[in-house]
């Protein structure tokens, strides 16, 4: 397991299709965005508790959709993600 001590804007890469950006948050909260193909399996591990799944690794757990996202939430993600892949274009030419 790797522990990471991350700022805002941040963010990890995991593999070629998967990218984790820290939104921010509090002491006992932490906002994070998810861009991952649709075909990869996303579950919070409260649902998976609800649902008295297995939490170890390799476990197939189906979940179900939650509640979209408001319009105001789903434009700020867009916003980050735009300055993300900006900041990385940027970098690419430098």
């Amino acid at each position: 397991m790797l522990k990471l001590t991350v700022k805002p804007g941040e963010y990890l890469l995991i593999g070629d299709e998967v990218k984790v950006v820290f939104a921010g948050g509090s002491a006992n909260n932490l906002r994070i965005l998810v861009d991952a193909p649709r075909s990869m399996n996303i579950a919070r591990s409260s649902a998976l508790e609800k649902k008295m799944a297995e939490t170890e690794p390799g476990n197939f757990v189906k979940h179900y959709k939650e509640r979209e996202l408001s319009k105001e939430a789903q434009q700020k993600i867009r916003a980050v993600l735009m300055e993300e892949r900006r900041r990385a274009r940027a970098g690419q030419r430098a």
